[in-house]
């Protein structure tokens, strides 16, 4: 019997970067408005897939990374109402995550300067979810296997956000976290330059990374993605699909000194450990 899945979807949330991506001067502009309406036709379908698929979502919003929604947890005591024409759970999810949404968008207000987006903290919070949800507790011990457990827990990252070199070592940390828990990392980078950490997260845990080409059509990529579902297929599905793959992928990292993005850097030969004379510009002698 297939196993359920369980999907995390981390949604960058930064003002700036969805101001940017709205512009009519973009080839294909994309609103927060429109990619939210296809994000939730993404999410229903996912519910859709099997009734004991699991779903959360989490918003990376500048400073701090929030739950929007969580299929095992009710977040708010505001249930929507009955409607007949509506399938229930899609409701929910659809109400739930863009009420939230909008609620932090409206507590941010005005910034001088706005944060970077809490990326890695909404990483980290998606495995320390993935790690409750599938490690029941002691107390089920010779029970048979419950099939809500999920078995093929993976990370979805919806990114509009440049990398922030800073963030470096603790991306790299939750990389590693995520290879251990045995958690796919998939990226689809919806606006702004290819990241060179978010291609790494994916290549080391072998997910999917893809860059929209057409920003209208994130739909059809987060479905479809190539006539393959990469996005929507849990892992096991994978292995009997031809799921794109990068061509090329940025294996550069940031030093230690001044959290810069370099080619080429020194490495202590006892820890391996970045030192101090990491350089990342040109030295005149």
């Amino acid at each position: 019997m297939e196993k359920a899945s369980h999907l995390s979807v981390i949604v960058d949330l930064s003002p700036t970067q969805w101001h940017l991506s709205a512009q009519t001067s973009n080839q294909y502009p994309l609103s927060i408005e429109t990619f939210l309406s296809q994000l939730l036709a993404f999410l229903n379908a996912h519910i859709a897939s099997k009734h004991e698929n699991s779903l959360v979502v989490f918003g990376a919003l500048p400073g701090k990374s929030v739950l929007l929604y969580s299929s095992t947890e009710l977040l708010s005591d505001d249930a929507p109402s009955l409607d007949a024409n509506s399938y229930l759970p899609f409701k929910l999810v659809d109400s739930t995550v863009v009420q939230r949404i909008m609620n932090e968008f409206d507590a941010i207000g005005e910034l001088e300067e706005e944060p970077p987006c809490a990326l890695v903290g909404a990483v980290t919070k998606a495995l320390c979810y993935i790690n409750r949800i599938t490690h029941p507790s002691s107390t089920t011990a010779g029970v048979a296997e419950d099939p809500s457990i999920v078995h093929d827990p993976r990370i979805l990252i919806l990114s509009v956000s440049p990398d922030l070199s800073s963030s470096y070592i603790p991306i790299m940390n939750a990389i590693f976290s995520a290879q251990k828990l045995k958690v796919t990392i998939d990226v689809c980078k919806v606006y702004g330059p290819d990241t060179v950490f978010l291609q790494q997260a994916a290549h080391l845990t072998n997910g999917s990374y893809i860059y929209l080409e057409r920003r209208d059509a994130l739909l059809q990529y987060l479905i479809l993605s190539l006539s393959q579902m990469s996005f929507l297929s849990p892992t096991s599905i994978r292995k009997i699909l031809a799921v794109p793959k990068q061509d090329k992928i940025d294996f550069r990292a940031a030093c230690f000194c001044h959290k810069n993005i370099v080619d080429i850097g020194f490495v202590c030969s006892v820890c391996l450990s970045s030192t101090h004379y990491l350089y990342c510009f040109v030295i005149e002698f």
